[in-house]
């Protein structure tokens, strides 16, 4: 509030709250001064990645590189003073503190000599980093059993000869202690704490990768993060609620794939029941359109029985899925897609279906599961088989612990510091405008219709089982999935049918919003932006999903440069179209810089070699002057503070409050 309005009867009860907090002028004014010395110091530097899709290795890897942010950090410091090789290794110590200390342990004969050299780097690595924010923030920061020692060495002006010896009494205590390995692994982890202030996710942790569940964990342990949910995440999100469909979705999408090892090993989900039901259902089906894809040495590894089954198992739970989603679009007229009703179309005398009004002849017919009259009801066999699997999800507790995480950090958009992130589209028409979606009997569009997909979303998960509230969740988290022109896979269809039964490639296209056209226009990335409540020369729309084809000359600068698109194939089954491993953003007090990934060589070898990831780094946008924390979302928060301080304080002066000295 204004300090003016301070004496307000409306405004003194909330004072008073305050004076609980600050009961004297003295504790007002000290808050007052503190926060005033925040609003100045330079913005934090935020990281934004997107599309990682279950690429555990390369994802830790630019999480703890900050997308090279350590290794600039590290030149600045050491170009003229230190070799490549030794600057490489201390890179890769910084990334990978215990493991890289392993190995220079079992290399290096003189340890000490070693690590009072190092300690000196890591701490000059550390005090740079740390130089933008405050001395009480960088000590929250530290770990509590070196936080006196790191602080003491932070502020030691090694020029003073006194302070020389002390400061180097310090490290030598460290090493005759036996702490020295210790206290490296937490001074680089610091490091890496103090090079990125807060980190966007764009969406799509999840799916065609290995691990998702590790990239999780990562995440649940991030100092300041934020999520914005991709179609893969909406996917795992449903199958966590309860809603059979996205269950089924999956288990298909993971078997068509052989991505089993974050379901089963990282989730603990058996898929025995579905194995059982598939070798018994399906054994004298033809499965030949099932073939599960297998590369390297997944393809030798595998024996015939197993490709056999595994191709039964993918047969199996895609009828049911499309059982399933068949029943969600009948109950859901206006999801408008009653065209994609298609198991009621099939001519099994012709061995044709008819597709948007024109007849296609179907590779597979061998259905032994449906029922031309009734196509669209589960059997009984497997009405059992998709409740178990559904119970195992909703058994899953780290799963769920996951998928809280991804509720409590995340959301379809966010707009911060002056930048709008989401992962697909703003739905628009042909026209330029926005398109509607039909919502309780009136229609939405643009941040309204985003505003209730969100809530939408939560309810599938928060509202009671069994209430109509979350059944209506769970069908609006697969419209959100797989729906027509949905904000976050903004497609007119999923061809999945199609490309399992239809030789006819020209039915398996999958039309994308026409967004993906009209964000060429920096007009059009300016009315979207404004629609979000965003006007300025700084202010940029920021997408993943949808992978940039550098190879082909695709730039990710999109409306001449409001609109960044960052999915530049970090899954490595990507990488073959989009000729590079990813793209990330940096976005600091100076400037915003695009970054492009060369493949990871894995963890390993990065280790081994000391070897990076090849990165290009590009400035494409520089500030007029270096942004304070006054001009953040941060900054306006910490000014209204100060504004309700100043009130109080003149609540204090005017006698409408009186101090308590007793309790300061």
């Amino acid at each position: 509030m204004k300090p003016t309005q301070a004496c307000r009867p409306e405004n003194l009860h909330y004072l008073k709250m305050l004076a609980r907090q600050y009961p004297t002028v003295q504790a007002a004014s000290t808050e007052i001064i503190n926060l005033q010395a925040i609003l100045n110091l330079p913005k934090g530097t935020e990281h934004f990645v997107s599309d990682v899709h279950g690429e555990y290795e390369a994802f830790l890897h630019i999480l703890n590189s900050a997308s090279g942010v350590v290794r600039e950090k590290l030149d600045d410091l050491f170009a003229a003073t230190v070799s490549k090789a030794e600057r490489d290794q201390l890179a890769t110590l910084i990334y990978y503190p215990k493991e890289k200390l392993e190995e220079i342990q079992r290399e290096t004969p003189d340890m000490r000599e070693w690590y009072r050299i190092t300690f000196h780097r890591l701490i000059e690595i550390c005090r740079l980093v740390s130089s933008k924010y405050t001395r009480s923030k960088v000590r929250k920061a530290m770990p509590r059993e070196y936080a006196y020692i790191i602080d003491e060495m932070l502020h030691t002006h090694y020029e003073d000869n006194d302070k020389r010896d002390y400061y180097e009494n310090i490290i030598s205590t460290i090493i005759d202690t036996g702490r020295a390995s210790n206290f490296l692994v937490q001074l680089c982890e610091l490091i890496k704490r103090l090079a990125v202030d807060h980190l966007h996710v764009v969406g799509d942790i999840f799916d065609r990768g290995p691990r998702a569940d590790i990239i999780l964990d990562s995440l649940l342990d991030y100092h300041s993060v934020d999520i914005q949910w991709g179609n893969h995440d909406v996917l795992w999100m449903g199958a966590a609620s309860g809603s059979r469909t996205l269950v089924a979705t999956v288990l298909a999408n993971s078997l068509r794939y052989n991505n089993l090892e974050v379901i089963e090993t990282g989730y603990g989900i058996s898929l025995r029941p579905l194995s059982v039901f598939a070798n018994e259902v399906y054994r004298d089906t033809d499965v030949s359109r099932f073939s599960v894809k297998l590369t390297g040495e997944e393809a030798e590894r595998y024996t015939e029985k197993d490709k056999l089954l595994s191709a039964r198992m993918y047969k199996a739970i895609t009828m049911i899925l499309f059982k399933l989603e068949g029943q969600k679009i009948l109950r859901n007229p206006d999801f408008g897609m009653a065209d994609r009703l298609l198991l009621d179309k099939i001519d099994y005398e012709s061995r044709t279906v008819t597709v948007d009004g024109r007849a296609y002849p179907m590779l597979d017919t061998d259905f032994p599961t449906v029922n031309p009259a009734d196509p669209y009801a589960l059997t009984p066999e497997e009405e059992i088989l998709i409740h178990q699997l559904t119970l195992s999800f909703l058994h899953s507790e780290k799963l769920q612990r996951h998928v809280r995480f991804l509720y409590s950090k995340g959301s379809l958009y966010k707009i911060f510091n002056g930048n709008l992130l989401f992962h697909g589209c703003i739905p628009m028409a042909a026209d330029g405008s926005l398109l509607s979606f039909p919502v309780n009997g009136g229609r939405l569009s643009g941040k309204a219709f985003l505003d209730y997909a969100d809530l939408a979303a939560r309810r599938a998960y928060y509202s009671a089982p069994g209430s109509a509230e979350r059944a209506a969740g769970m069908d609006f988290l697969w419209f959100l999935w797989a729906g027509r022109n949905s904000p976050i896979f903004g497609r007119d269809r999923m061809t999945t049918f199609e490309r399992r039964f239809l030789a006819d490639e020209s039915t398996w296209t999958e039309p994308k919003n026409v967004y993906y056209q009209l964000y060429n226009d920096p007009e059009i990335c300016e009315a979207l932006l404004r629609e979000f409540g965003l006007e300025g020369p700084h202010c940029h729309i920021i997408n993943g999903h949808v992978p940039v084809k550098s190879k082909k000359g695709e730039s990710p600068m999109k409306g001449g440069g409001r609109l960044l698109v960052i999915d530049g194939g970090f899954c490595k089954a990507y990488q073959q179209t989009t000729g590079i491993a990813g793209y990330t953003l940096i976005y600091n007090s100076a400037c915003y810089r695009l970054v492009s990934h060369e493949p990871f060589v894995g963890r390993a070898e990065a280790i081994r070699t000391s070897q990076d990831i090849a990165s290009t780094s590009v400035v494409f946008e520089r500030l007029e002057s270096r942004l304070k924390i006054a001009g953040t979302d941060v900054g306006r928060q910490l000014q209204e503070q100060i504004d309700d301080l100043m009130a109080l304080l003149l609540a204090y002066r005017s006698g409408a409050i009186a101090e308590d000295h007793k309790e300061y």
